[in-house]
């Protein structure tokens, strides 16, 4: 048994995310948090909401609340939502917790101490009409990279550029618009990041089963242009970790907070010691999956997350941690994903474009999103979410393939055996063949989520409920029964055990209709298969059943075209 580490890139608090969001970090680190627990592994499966800045303040002022209560509220819709899209984490924090704020505090002072920090006086935009500096996020601009018109101050999304304000072409306030700014000076923290650059780099080049999407962005950060820079690590801000070690102001830092992308990923370190007061343990408790001097040694740590938030994870992070010079795990691997699209466009949160989680959860359950998102996750390249494809997936994989063996093999059985494992005959060179093919299916199966293929996963899967159905149309035990009832009988007790079967290699993708599954069965073994041929005898002779519900409805053309005109691409 192995103890791993997973976290997801934390979601920004400023409202309900969208569908990319979801399968970029969130999802797909649930999928495997589930099949490495039920491989009988240890995991510890954190996430957060991210509830510092400027996006926090200006929701929170929109909402006509105060920016605590907001951030309050906003964390309950989604830790409900999560809870909706079943999202197993043992934990989900906030960044706003005295966790973090004493930990973010906590390396501040070591990395100063270690000579990692520098007070610069640096020119910053003003925005006149607004009376405030602006930080990085909230200047939009083109980029002059890529020639994308709403790039932000800090990083194009388009291109993942490294930007200054300064940089952008045109720029102007995204909270009113204005053009009217100017250029102030103001004093901040800065993380020597340049003075690590090579402990990172050789960090970096070390992780050689990392994927090409990950190391080839944070290579980019590291050598383009002028190289990894110095950041700036405080912002002119009320809302956030104050910028003080022990309690006291740093000099001449009065008013000011740490930038939310210094407090953000510490949240993982501080969710976990979150954790621990939860379920009142011990500071031992969080610190064996984050000390390698208590034990982290033998953790795993693997992070979930959507490309523009790999270099953040991939440098400044691991720089806060390498410069602390404290005993605190790395990450070991980084699984990044690219966009998903929608209908066309783009999903984004600040232009209220694409289907949103609440949005989805009130037309279908979560399964019916979960098959879908992780099956077609952008792994090697962007994809996109189309209506059409949604509902031929749905209609084909979920209903025609796995629903259909289970309410066809558990209603004939129960019309000519009763609700209970038939008895008699011997499994015939068909059904050996079909144990064969799904010994070697499953042990793909198991490859393939162990590298996080996720596709690939999906994939495998989806074969291995078809082999069922193949099996079941041409061993046609309802017309073998005519002549022979007890050979049809062991089609039948092989099928209600593979019943059993893929609702086992099911659960990470599809939780709710693997449980549904396994209750029809009757049965709490959710032991993982080992050898299938003996996994496809575990339900024996006499064993008590019930006909499940329809697991999965066909979404309809009109229901299709319906949400297509509901849900065409703007937020109300």
């Amino acid at each position: 048994m192995s103890r791993i580490l997973i976290t997801s890139a934390i979601p920004y608090i400023n409202g309900i995310k969208h569908l990319g969001n979801l399968v970029g970090s969130q999802l797909p680190a649930d999928l495997y948090a589930r099949y490495m627990r039920m491989r009988g592994h240890e995991v510890m499966f954190i996430c957060a909401t991210d509830e510092h800045g400027t996006p926090a303040e200006l929701a929170a002022a929109k909402a006509g609340k105060p920016v605590a209560e907001y951030c309050a509220e906003m964390w309950q819709v989604q830790s409900d939502l999560a809870k909706g899209f079943r999202l197993s984490f043992d934990h989900f924090g906030r960044s706003s917790s005295a966790r973090n704020r004493a930990l973010t505090q906590h390396f501040a002072k070591r990395l100063a101490e270690n000579g990692f920090i520098e007070e610069v006086t640096e020119k910053q935009v003003f925005s006149v009409a607004d009376n405030r500096f602006l930080p990085d996020r909230y200047i939009e601009g083109t980029c002059p990279n890529c020639g994308y018109d709403r790039a932000r101050g800090d990083q194009c999304e388009n291109c993942t550029k490294q930007l200054d304000p300064t940089d952008l072409i045109n720029p102007r306030s995204a909270i009113s618009g204005s053009t009217e700014l100017e250029v102030r000076e103001t004093r901040h923290l800065y993380l020597r990041q340049k003075a690590l650059k090579g402990e990172i780099s050789d960090w970096i080049d070390s992780k050689t089963d990392w994927p090409v999407l990950t190391t080839s962005i944070a290579r980019k950060w590291l050598n383009d242009g002028e190289g990894l820079q110095d950041r700036g690590i405080t912002r002119d801000l009320s809302w956030g970790v104050p910028v003080q070690f022990d309690g006291a102001p740093w000099s001449g830092m009065d008013g000011k907070v740490f930038y939310v992308w210094f407090d953000a990923p510490i949240e993982y370190i501080a969710a976990t010691a979150e954790w621990a007061d939860a379920n009142g343990l011990s500071d031992d408790a969080w610190q064996r999956w984050w000390r390698t001097d208590r034990g982290a040694e033998d953790v795993t740590y693997v992070e979930f997350m959507g490309k523009d938030n790999v270099p953040f994870h991939t440098l400044s992070f691991p720089a806060t941690i390498m410069g602390s010079r404290e005993a605190w795990k790395l990450v070991d691997y980084i699984k990044s994903f690219n966009y998903l699209n929608y209908d066309g466009g783009q999903f984004s949160t600040s232009q209220g474009r694409g289907v949103f989680m609440d949005q989805a959860l009130s037309i279908l359950p979560a399964d019916y999103w979960r098959w879908w998102l992780l099956s077609h996750a952008p792994e090697s390249s962007d994809s996109e979410f189309t209506w059409e494809n949604f509902q031929a997936s749905v209609n084909k994989d979920l209903a025609d393939v796995l629903g259909n063996f289970v309410s066809r093999i558990t209603k004939f059985c129960r019309s000519k055996y009763g609700e209970a494992v038939p008895e008699g005959g011997t499994l015939d060179d068909r059904a050996l063949a079909l144990i064969d093919e799904l010994e070697t299916r499953t042990r793909a199966y198991e490859a393939h989520m162990e590298a996080m293929d996720i596709r690939k996963a999906a994939t495998e899967l989806r074969t291995i409920w078809a082999a069922g159905n193949e099996y079941l149309q041409s061993a046609a035990p309802w017309t073998v029964h005519k002549t022979d009832p007890e050979a049809a009988a062991a089609m039948v007790r092989l099928s209600l055990n593979l019943v059993r079967l893929y609702a086992i290699l099911s659960e990470p993708f599809i939780p709710d209709a693997s449980a549904k599954m396994l209750a029809g069965m009757k049965t709490d073994d959710r032991t993982w298969p080992g050898p299938v041929a003996e996994a496809l005898t575990v339900l024996e002779p006499g064993h008590a059943f019930e006909t499940p519900e329809v697991l999965f409805a066909k979404i309809a053309d009109e229901e299709r075209e319906d949400w297509q005109k509901r849900f065409a691409g703007v937020r109300t």
